[in-house]
């Protein structure tokens, strides 16, 4: 009996190399419903277990010329059917990794707009609570922390002596700490 089904399965294999639908058709109605089965326990989900099914005996018929079984046939087009949804998860799981870096990069522009739309909103504040200043303040305060002038450039910019330029600074600093939430300079 067991020699019986092995020179079956020969037959087919042989009629496939050669092109036969017949043996094609014959192992499609044979075995499709089986992995079919299989895949779904698998994967549980029928329309996926009848695509990767209906993959593998389309590139069983491709490769029909360069075809070489060693093991049985039933084992070869369950070994195919598992390989394939293999390779149907990793192919999933790239899908999923790229969706995700995706993600991550939209959040961190959002982020990133949000942040610089933040930052203007409060370097609108400072500019307002600068301007609240008195001149000479305002004056001494933005050649220090704008231009990066030194206490004594300034006093000879303004003509005035250091001592008054570090009282304008203090003041200026004082007046927007309690003007402008949240900023210390």
């Amino acid at each position: 009996m067991k020699n019986h089904h092995n020179n079956i399965e020969k037959s087919i294999i042989n009629g496939l190399i050669e092109g036969d639908q017949k043996s094609y058709k014959i192992l499609f109605d044979q075995y499709y419903d089986w992995l079919c089965n299989y895949v779904h326990k698998l994967s549980n989900d029928s329309t996926l277990s009848e695509d990767l099914v209906q993959n593998v005996f389309l590139r069983l018929w491709e490769k029909k010329s360069t075809l070489h079984i060693t093991s049985s046939l039933r084992n070869y087009l369950f070994r195919s059917c598992h390989n394939e949804y293999l390779m149907h998860l990793r192919k999933q799981k790239k899908e999923i990794d790229l969706l995700d870096e995706l993600k991550w990069k939209a959040l961190f522009q959002l982020y990133q707009e949000n942040e610089k739309t933040q930052q203007e909103a409060d370097w609108l504040k400072i500019e307002s609570a600068i301007e609240k200043l008195p001149k000479k303040c305002q004056e001494v305060f933005k050649l220090s922390r704008f231009e990066q002038k030194k206490h004594k450039e300034i006093a000879e910019i303004l003509g005035i002596s250091t001592k008054t330029v570090e009282i304008h600074i203090t003041k200026a600093l004082r007046f927007l700490k309690t003007n402008v939430s949240g900023f210390f300079f």
